[in-house]
């Protein structure tokens, strides 16, 4: 490899989530419903000779919410300024950034479900009629000042759509979009496309491996490459000798760097397993409330509500009801565990 390759490689190593991220439709892979819309949406709007609408992402942390952001930006040629909600404290934050926008510009806000109630107020008008409304002054004295703003795009991503107040969702009229969870098949193809730009070689079975555990998440799985592939690299006696140290992922190496990570055949990490093992040992399988869960694992209840239990359910391993939670027979199973009766 020539000098200027291995610069450049250094290079896009130190921002190496941004060298992974799609930069065009074709590299984006999945949520094709969602990129048949935007491109219509895009298309449409390019047409008339207009800005596209607010448009708002609402899923799970990873499966690519900011990178359609930024594909939006760059398929329709315009500047993007990044903020997210919980940088938004004051009602200045957001009237500096606004006015700041030039006309055709898109607003990127991140997790906008923590924007301040006060400061989405000031959004509405901005967002439905190009108006930024500030109140200076305090009592009798305080008077109005509109500011009028460049035709601007919002595109705001959330992980709660919930907390999103309804007067702000329906002002997305470009749509509001879900993100979906990813096939084992896609990402296989978003691994295969990773390990390219990364320059390394990764056997079938080992890219098997790595997608099946993954959680169905694009960002899951590039980490997962990224640290079979510093296994690898620390072990090469483990890979053929004619690819080189580092530059080939064996099934071996990635079943031993997953290992390492506690990570297991389903993708269950040793915080999923040991919820799943507290209910099914010292509660015979549920049901059991979430605040005893929490209790017995000294985890929060939001991070096993909003982080552990979600993949579990989808995988069938446990099940919410009115009394509690319960491990199913799939959950014995897979821990090993003798199943007595119908869970």
């Amino acid at each position: 490899m020539s000098k200027d390759e291995k610069t450049n490689i250094n290079k896009d190593e130190s921002h190496l989530d941004q060298t992974l991220r799609p930069s065009t439709w074709d590299d984006y892979i999945g949520q094709k419903v969602i990129k048949e819309n935007l491109k219509i949406l895009l298309g449409a709007a390019e047409e008339r000779g207009h800005i596209p609408e607010h448009i708002l992402f609402y899923g799970p942390p990873g499966l690519g919410k900011t990178t359609l952001a930024h594909l939006i930006a760059k398929e329709s040629g315009r500047q993007m300024k990044i903020t997210s909600g919980p940088a938004i404290e004051k009602v200045g934050d957001l009237a500096s950034i606004l006015t700041n926008l030039a006309p055709g510009d898109i607003i990127f806000i991140d997790e906008i479900h923590r924007l301040n109630k006060m400061i989405e107020e000031v959004l509405y008008p901005a967002m439905e009629s190009g108006v930024l409304d500030i109140i200076i002054g305090k009592g009798p004295s305080a008077r109005t000042i509109q500011l009028d703003l460049p035709p601007f795009t919002l595109i705001a991503a959330t992980t709660r759509m919930a907390l999103i107040s309804s007067p702000l969702r329906s002002r997305f009229s470009g749509g509001t979009f879900r993100m979906e969870f990813y096939s084992e098949e896609e990402i296989k193809q978003i691994l295969l496309r990773s390990a390219k730009i990364l320059n390394i070689e990764v056997d079938e079975e080992a890219m098997e491996e790595i997608a099946k555990r993954s959680r169905f998440t694009p960002r899951t799985a590039n980490y997962f490459l990224k640290r079979c592939r510093d296994f690898a690299q620390v072990h090469p006696e483990l890979e053929q000798a004619q690819y080189g140290a580092g530059k080939n992922i064996s099934k071996t190496s990635a079943k031993k760097a997953l290992e390492l990570l506690e990570i297991d055949e389903l993708g269950l990490n040793s915080a999923d397993r040991k919820i799943l093992e507290i209910i099914i040992e010292k509660f015979n399988g549920g049901p059991v409330g979430l605040k005893t869960i929490a209790a017995a694992t000294s985890e929060e209840e939001a991070t096993i509500e909003e982080v552990i239990e979600p993949y579990m359910i989808q995988l069938g391993l446990l099940e919410r009801t009115a009394r509690g939670r319960t491990a199913t027979r799939k959950a014995y199973e897979h821990l090993g565990f003798e199943f007595v009766g119908e869970k």
